[in-house]
């Protein structure tokens, strides 16, 4: 994604990205909002991720998503009631923070083929 925040600069938010800022930039003060965002997604991100995998792991089953015969059960408590995959669902938000942070729209490019990908080669299979 840095990649793509630097070879696109007129892509980004508030006239380049959360780097920019913190070097000292001309808009460093407009973009703090940009990295506090960034960091709120990414923790919550990360606790979601973190919070489901320890039911998974409490429920005694496994959180991988190829080896559906070594589940031992079927988790619908607490995160699990409100998505199928809270997992996914953490590694998301996480990416929508770090697309934030770099402060470039083509960014969001990245985020939306995680959604393909993550919908197409794992929610499919582990569904069948």
């Amino acid at each position: 994604m840095r990649v793509i925040a630097r070879l696109t600069p007129f892509f980004g938010l508030n006239g380049g990205g959360a780097l920019d800022g913190a070097r000292g930039g001309a808009g460093a003060s407009a973009r703090g909002w940009q990295v506090g965002v960034a960091i709120a997604l990414a923790l919550i991100g990360f606790g979601l991720a973190a919070s489901a995998a320890g039911l998974f792991f409490k429920a005694k089953t496994t959180v991988h998503p190829e080896a559906p015969k070594k589940a031992g059960s079927l988790v619908v408590d607490a995160v699990s009631r409100f998505t199928l995959n809270p997992i996914y669902l953490g590694m998301l938000l996480v990416l929508l923070g770090w697309a934030v942070y770099m402060g470039n729209l083509l960014a969001l490019v990245v985020v939306f083929v995680f959604v393909l990908y993550i919908n197409r080669f794992r929610i499919s299979r582990e569904l069948w």
